[in-house]
């Protein structure tokens, strides 16, 4: 799925990485939790959580994921935009919770198998 449907799903804001909206992830990962995010993301995902931090952003670019989009209207501090920029990673919001977003892009057909789209 490119990161413009992504943006048009979620209706998200993007902070960071417009130029590179036509890029494809080929899966999802919804966790507040980075030591998940270590164990289960997959190359060319991307990351759906509610935790804003540079750790957030630092992991992203350590497991190659493509993407970060904040939930529940989270707004990323001008540290992590700016981050997101050197490294290359789109960084979104929107104002759906993680459940309801994860469960949307599951719908319009952005899976990944087994660690793929959590939901919670």
């Amino acid at each position: 799925m490119k990161l413009s449907d992504v943006k048009n799903i979620l209706e998200a804001t993007v902070y960071a990485g417009e130029d590179m909206l036509d890029m494809e992830v080929r899966s999802a990962c919804g966790s507040d939790l980075m030591s998940d995010v270590l164990a289960f993301a997959k190359d060319h995902a991307m990351l759906l959580t509610g935790l804003q931090n540079l750790q957030v952003i630092r992991t992203a670019e350590m497991m190659d994921i493509e993407a970060v989009v904040f939930v529940r209207g989270k707004v990323p501090g001008e540290d992590a935009v700016k981050l997101a920029e050197a490294k290359g990673i789109v960084l979104m919001t929107t104002e759906f919770p993680m459940f309801v977003a994860c469960g949307m892009l599951y719908s319009n057909g952005l899976s990944g198998g087994k660690a793929g789209v959590s939901l919670g």
